[in-house]
């Protein structure tokens, strides 16, 4: 019988053909060889690729953390019992990613961009990758254009611009979360879309943000992303890439976007967590050596993009949590370095009724006046300057002594500036009061003012104003600035008014 060389060379064709999907598929499938702690221990899996989506059993997932010789190391995204030594697993082929879009909008998600907010499922289109490159220099253009907080303090002096990275630091309870929920409220009828996610809070605290987002019409253009400090340390870790990812998507679009990290303090230590459990190499107070890259690759994602690539920002207020003011620790420094400023609070300020407790002094914005209208820059142009030279004055006030006429007028002034900068919680300025506002600061009106007194005249005053001066405020406003001509019009409106009170029997 003859040998046909097309037969036998067929047959090993497909003898090979089997045994490279036999390969395949043992590069596919796993066995799970230790498991403890929320991370499983997996042999095979030679094709996985770092921050795959892995299955374990029906609905039960875990993502690849580190990639060894042999076997890799899997975190479960889920408390879970079931799975066991032995157990076979495989790969999805698919990083792990969180669903976009406008569905999102007046929810409460979890760091997997599921609902946990009792209204049903999202009716989401499509899903994007949680990790990714940054958009590079060429698509970035500067800041400059004002991210209204509605806040005195910081829109006169530490002005935040669309697509800027400012961070909250200061110690637990002295107002960091509130700064950035009335920056969100703010944003009312704005057009700015509000993620707000929270890294370890207590679900308590989150729902209470909730109402308040709810109460106020907020959440029309918000969306909540929540880790709670009852989650597993994975999804802690991812929520914020998750919140990111979300943002990204209306930022392509060329709308604007502010999302808050609540916060990161936290996040790098549920992250120190993982990688202990990964037996990850500690450094600097225990936290891997990764851990600024932790941080920056997630906020170099916030970003001003050019008319080119659409025109979009995405504004980060990352907050942390610093122990007795030091700002000198590992993380506080970490983001500090990658942020573009910091709005410092000061527990000392908070006590003594200063509220919001932002310490002048350390706060500081990178981008400065280049994100701020040029009215409220010209009336707070020397309000930086007049409080540092209070600061440093209030101290000879201590001793008792005699005081020249000029250091009491330093003195008498810096008292009225720092009643006029503090603010309730919850009650954002406009940009026309805020104008009002310090303009009438700035020209001394307030000084000869008992300081129970400036709130009042400074709300009568602009409700005068605005009932009969209507087409001042329209100027102003139209033009973003404050002229000579409007200058002079504001200082004979404010002579008139304060002519008219009877300041020694009070303001009513």
């Amino acid at each position: 019988m003859g040998i046909n060389a097309n037969k036998i060379s067929l047959l090993i064709k497909e003898e090979i053909k089997e045994f490279e999907n036999d390969i395949k598929k043992s590069n596919d499938i796993g066995t799970v060889v230790t498991i403890g702690d929320g991370i499983a221990l997996i042999y095979g899996l030679e094709k996985a690729m770092l921050g795959e989506l892995i299955l374990f059993n029906d609905d039960d997932y875990g993502i690849v953390m580190n990639l060894e010789e042999d076997s890799v190391l899997v975190a479960l995204l889920k408390n879970t019992n079931t799975i066991k030594e032995g157990d076979k697993v495989k790969r999805t082929k698919e990083v792990i990613a969180c669903p976009v879009g406008d569905a999102l909008l007046g929810r409460v998600v979890d760091a997997l961009g599921r609902p946990i907010d009792g209204k049903g499922e999202i009716d989401y289109k499509e899903t994007s990758p949680i990790e990714k490159i940054a958009p590079g220099i060429m698509a970035r253009e500067s800041v400059n254009e004002p991210l209204e907080t509605g806040i005195l303090t910081i829109d006169s002096m530490i002005p935040i611009g669309k697509g800027q990275r400012e961070l909250l630091i200061g110690d637990r309870q002295t107002g960091k979360t509130t700064i950035a929920i009335d920056t969100i409220l703010n944003q009312k009828g704005r057009d700015v879309i509000c993620i707000y996610v929270a890294i370890g809070q207590k679900n308590a605290n989150v729902a209470a943000i909730y109402e308040k987002l709810e109460r106020n019409g907020s959440m029309e253009y918000s969306v909540i992303v929540n880790a709670t400090a009852s989650e597993i340390s994975p999804l802690q870790y991812i929520a914020p890439y998750t919140g990111v990812t979300m943002a990204e998507y209306w930022c392509k679009q060329g709308k604007d976007v502010l999302i808050v990290f609540d916060d990161l303090s936290k996040h790098a230590v549920s992250y120190r967590a993982l990688s202990l459990l990964l037996k990850r190499s500690p450094g600097r107070e225990a936290y891997p050596g990764d851990i600024f890259y932790l941080h920056s690759r997630l906020l170099e994602r916030c970003v001003k993009l050019n008319e080119k690539n659409g025109g979009g920002s995405i504004t980060a207020l990352p907050i942390v949590e610093t122990q007795a003011g030091d700002i000198s620790s590992y993380i506080p420094t970490n983001v500090i370095s990658i942020t573009d400023g910091q709005i410092f609070l000061k527990t000392d300020l908070f006590n003594a009724g200063q509220r919001p407790a932002i310490d002048i002094g350390l706060s500081v914005s990178r981008v400065g006046s280049a994100a701020q209208f040029k009215g409220v820059k010209k009336v707070s142009s020397s309000l930086k300057m007049e409080i540092a030279n209070f600061n440093d004055l209030l101290a000879f006030t201590q001793f008792g002594s005699d005081l020249d006429e000029n250091t009491k007028d330093i003195i008498r002034h810096g008292k009225a500036l720092m009643e006029v900068l503090k603010q309730n919680q919850n009650s954002p300025l406009s940009y026309l009061e805020e104008v009002v506002y310090l303009f009438a600061a700035k020209n001394r009106y307030l000084d000869d003012l008992e300081i129970a007194y400036i709130k009042p005249f400074l709300k009568k005053l602009y409700l005068r104003i605005s009932t009969h001066y209507k087409s001042l405020l329209d100027e102003i406003d139209k033009t973003k600035d404050i002229k000579k001509p409007q200058r002079d019009e504001l200082r004979k409106i404010i002579e008139e008014f304060k002519g008219e009170l009877d300041l020694h029997n009070g303001i009513e």
